[in-house]
């Protein structure tokens, strides 16, 4: 969803101008209208920095990246996830659209400085916690595929920790299993080889203990010291001997347990803290959005503080329309017809790709996955 937050001097032309923008919008349907509460703040001196602090464009980057997030780790879509989005119990765009400045948490009677800089170095601070949380959370989650990748394959290469027990295993000082994979089709061959290979096979010790669709696994006790020769002649008839060692793969799985719990637990703690936060910079940006758009008003239309804020949502079909609209309403706040106002062309590093119009507007757009505005 979309809103254009704009800016209009009080002057008489500009009332006037205002009203005849309402009545066509009433009349073409063009966008919604309403206005923005911002509360009169400290003017005092608007610096450069003052005003760069206003226009920090990380806002969004941090919003979309926890949006994105709480897609990948809820595995909801992400218009559903942006449902769940509640900012003060109301969803994004009730919260923009009812937007009430929060004096508790960013007193007016701050200098504009401070309330940007604070503003920021919260902002700041969830971005530096996300990417703390975020690489804890994958680590685990990284750990845990990889065990998990090599319980699954082929009988040849997967771990065998959820197929051999140690009931399966004969293990003493002279005596050892070992494992063979044995294709389907050969099932004969081995049984009628296996002894064979070596003249300290122990006759008739050979059992399955599992199969898929193309081969199965088959134990077989021999003495210690005949390990290396049956494995040889094992290769050469094309089997695969797979040596199992118990506690490695006890161990395998109990790793593979603990990170499942590690895992799950930090899901939760992780999707609370991604809701919470979401939140946070949300009415963050909101907040600092309002916050740009005083300073600008001071800058452009001068003092006494004199302006209206107010809350366009447009008619995605005809955008292009009101924006001619617009451009002819308020022509007369061009630059060169406000000679004795602050010059409008501010430059700010972060504002070298924000288009410029005769009045102040800013965009909003509650789909952060959407769009990188």
């Amino acid at each position: 969803m979309e809103f254009w937050l704009l800016s209009l001097p009080l002057d008489k032309t500009s009332v006037a101008s205002l009203d005849k923008l309402k009545r066509t919008i009433a009349k073409t349907n063009l966008a919604t209208c309403g206005k923005l509460s911002i509360p009169e703040l400290k003017v005092g001196f608007i610096t450069f920095s003052i005003y760069s602090s206003c226009c920090k464009c990380f806002y969004s980057v941090v919003i979309k990246k926890t949006c994105h997030f709480m897609g990948e780790v809820m595995e909801q879509a992400s218009d559903k996830v942006l449902e769940k989005g509640l900012v003060n119990g109301v969803d994004l765009v009730k919260y923009v659209t009812k937007f009430q400045w929060d004096r508790a948490k960013y007193p007016t009677s701050l200098p504009l400085r401070v309330l940007a800089d604070n503003i920021n170095k919260q902002v700041s601070q969830v971005d530096a916690e996300f990417k703390s949380r975020a690489s804890t959370y994958n680590s685990i989650k990284s750990s845990l595929h990889c065990l998990q990748r090599k319980a699954e394959g082929n009988l040849h290469t997967r771990g065998l920790n959820d197929i051999v027990t140690r009931e399966d295993v004969m293990e003493s000082e002279y005596l050892t299993t070992l494992l063979v994979v044995v294709s389907r089709g050969d099932y004969k061959q081995w049984d009628s080889t296996y002894e064979s290979f070596s003249l300290f096979v122990v006759p008739r010790s050979s059992r399955m203990l599992y199969e898929d669709t193309q081969c199965g696994v088959f134990s077989v006790i021999l003495f210690r010291r005949a390990v290396s020769d049956f494995r040889e002649r094992a290769k050469q008839s094309k089997f695969t001997v797979r040596q199992c060692n118990m506690e490695v793969e006890e161990k395998h799985l109990q790793e593979i347990q603990r990170l499942n719990v590690d895992n799950k637990e930090q899901h939760v703690v992780f999707v609370r803290w991604l809701k919470v936060n979401f939140r946070e910079v949300f009415v963050a940006w909101i907040h600092l959005k309002a916050l740009r758009v005083f300073v600008e008003s001071v800058l452009r239309y001068g003092l006494p503080v004199s302006y209206q804020a107010l809350l366009l949502q447009p008619d995605r079909k005809r955008v292009k329309r009101l924006r001619q609209e617009l451009s002819t309403l308020f022509m007369h706040l061009e630059p060169s017809a406000m000679s004795n106002k602050v010059d409008a062309s501010f430059d700010v590093p972060e504002m070298i790709q924000q288009e410029y119009f005769s009045y102040i507007c800013f965009q909003i757009n509650t789909n952060m996955l959407d769009t990188g505005k």
